[in-house]
């Protein structure tokens, strides 16, 4: 027995976001049904509305803006020449709210992953090799996630700026604050040795 039509297509419509499966995308569904006011369900149906309408991503960065280029990359405060690559919006936002990076990202949108049909083009890569062609970049942070796609995507990315002027750094991988080196596995123990320093 299925629920009534209204009910049903916006059942459908949760289970379009990612992680939402039938079950929660009914209670999800019930929830707006029986807890929501009509006022409060138009501005929840707005707020999708605005986020598609007045949304972009910035043509530099490839940030989320309302503005024509986003906050950051607009800041004459910070350090336009050194640029900090990140796969995604959120990870830019994680980036940002530790508060301690002063430089600009570049938004890749993704990583290389052929097994699920994910190539070079498919990401920012041009892009980004167009901003360090343009000059003044004196280094490029490969911040792209510890993953087989992640650490493929950096590697390309650092192929393609060998011949630049710029230098090349990525961030530390290695043990965790608190970490067992027992339980760790031998990827991020090798990551660890790798990235050593002087103590």
């Amino acid at each position: 027995m299925n629920y009534p039509r209204p009910i049903e297509d916006l059942i459908s419509s949760f289970m379009r976001l990612p992680g939402i499966g039938r079950k929660t995308a009914e209670r999800l569904a019930l929830y707006a049904y029986s807890n929501m006011s009509e006022d409060e369900a138009k501005q929840f149906g707005q707020n999708f509305i605005n986020l598609k309408k007045n949304l972009h991503t910035c043509p530099i960065c490839g940030n989320l803006t309302e503005k024509s280029t986003c906050d950051i990359c607009s800041d004459s405060t910070r350090n336009h020449s050194q640029i900090m690559v990140v796969e995604t919006v959120k990870d830019l936002f994680i980036m940002e709210n530790l508060g301690q990076f002063k430089g600009v990202y570049h938004v890749l949108n993704g990583a290389i992953d052929f097994t699920n049909g994910i190539g070079v083009e498919d990401i920012r890569i041009a892009p980004l090799l167009e901003r360090v062609k343009e000059g003044n970049i004196s280094e490029v942070i490969l911040a792209c996630n510890a993953t087989l796609q992640g650490e493929t995507t950096s590697r390309y990315i650092k192929t393609l700026l060998e011949d630049s002027d710029c230098l090349v750094t990525r961030l530390a991988h290695g043990l965790p604050i608190g970490g067992d080196l027992s339980y760790a596995d031998e990827m991020t123990v090798l990551k660890a040795l790798e990235g050593r320093i002087k103590y």
